[in-house]
């Protein structure tokens, strides 16, 4: 599930100045280099589609209903990764632009990374029944600076490959990484870094592109519904006979391999590989087929929220109160969990009538006076974090 920043903010967001397509592009693009601080002029669609992904996740644990799980679990995670791509992307163009030498993105990045991954360990340690994406969205921020810079061809063509690449390397690593937390939160699992860098690579890439065009946003909503049709026709006509095939051969190839010795030596010790979930499409499952779906989604809704236009974009402002405080959010949800739990208190709400209407309108009332502060707790002390150990230095040009 999942984070972003200014840095992108771990809302994924930058500053920006107002343009006449309604929504706005980075401050860092003009001259004069001037933004509001209270961050009016952000890119309003970005902070809102963030705003939607942590909407569905409170939906995915408080409210539960089959219906409402089936469109959230394991796609807003995927768009909430996709949005903070999209961040990282624009923060670092903003560095470039106001000529801030590349060491001071690195040590920002870095500093950011650290924080969010003690954020996101402290959540664990909480030992709620819901997955932590912090820890891996972390070590994203670290693996993607190799990334910063390149060609957007080179980023889909990463994006592409990672689609296939992935999904059985993380299930290779989940059985020899086990035993390794820090290697099994970068590459051992469908909750690792390795499982959800497709949809950070593909934020990269599209942060990148004008957002502020009608155009960009059409081709990015008809590409996520492409995306989206195939993912569905392949799991309900194609991968379920697959699958069955597929893991009928496994056994044949494989046999049933008695547990192994978690005393042994390694690798001794490791379980087979479970190659089966290749051909998984449910949520969270991350195989090329779920990835696929997610991302077509994500680029969906994206699409979406993008084409919204100028003189009703008023209706994205509460999703994107949500957005910018998508650090604070999430986490909350997390202790507001462990919380009830611990007063033995039943915090779903799926059988309360409307009770998912219920949660998102909690949920955005609660983003929204949250946003009403100049930053979000957590957003804000992330800054604070990065400024003991990054110093912002112009690039020395020539006279």
């Amino acid at each position: 599930m999942s984070a972003r920043f200014k840095m992108p903010d771990e809302n994924g967001n930058e500053k920006e100045k107002g343009t006449d397509s309604g929504h706005s592009r980075p401050e860092n693009t003009f001259p004069n280099g001037r933004g509001n601080p209270q961050g009016a002029g952000r890119l309003l669609a970005l902070d809102a589609a963030r705003g939607l992904a942590v909407i569905g996740m409170y939906l995915q644990h408080f409210a539960s209903k089959e219906r409402i799980t089936t469109i959230v679990s394991g796609n807003t995670t995927l768009l909430f990764v996709l949005c903070g791509g999209i961040s990282y992307s624009i923060m670092a163009q903003h560095m470039k632009n106001r000529q801030k030498d590349t060491t001071a993105f690195w040590a920002k990045m870095l500093a950011r990374a650290v924080f969010v991954d003690i954020m996101g360990y402290l959540l664990i340690m909480l030992n709620t029944s819901f997955g932590v994406i912090l820890p891996a969205y972390a070590a994203m921020f670290v693996l993607a600076l190799v990334l910063v810079g390149l060609s957007n061809r080179t980023l889909v063509t990463t994006t592409v490959a990672l689609m296939f690449l992935a999904p059985p390397l993380m299930l290779l690593g989940m059985s020899a990484l086990s035993g390794a937390s820090l290697l099994r939160d970068v590459a051992g699992g469908p909750m690792s870094t390795l499982a959800l860098a497709p949809a950070f690579v593909a934020g990269m890439a599209i942060g990148s592109l004008d957002l502020t065009k009608k155009r960009t946003a059409f081709l990015l909503g008809i590409g996520g519904l492409m995306l989206l049709i195939i993912g569905k026709t392949l799991a309900a006509y194609v991968l379920p006979e697959l699958s069955r095939s597929f893991e009928s051969w496994l056994v044949t190839v494989q046999g049933t391999a008695a547990m192994p010795d978690p005393y042994a030596i390694w690798p001794l010790n490791l379980e087979q590989p479970m190659w089966h979930m290749l051909l998984w499409t449910v949520p969270h499952s991350a195989s090329t087929f779920q990835t696929l779906t997610g991302l077509g989604f994500a680029l969906l809704v994206l699409g979406i929220v993008f084409l919204v236009p100028k003189k009703t974009n008023a209706i994205l402002v509460p999703f994107a109160g949500v957005g910018r405080v998508a650090l604070t959010m999430y986490a909350a949800q997390f202790v507001v969990v462990w919380l009830l739990t611990l007063s033995r208190i039943d915090y779903s709400l799926d059988r309360v009538p409307l009770g998912d209407l219920l949660v998102a309108m909690i949920t955005l009332v609660a983003g929204w006076l949250i946003s009403r502060l100049p930053h979000g707790p957590l957003e804000s002390s992330m800054r604070h974090f990065d400024r003991l150990f990054s110093v912002p230095r112009s690039i020395n040009t020539p006279k």
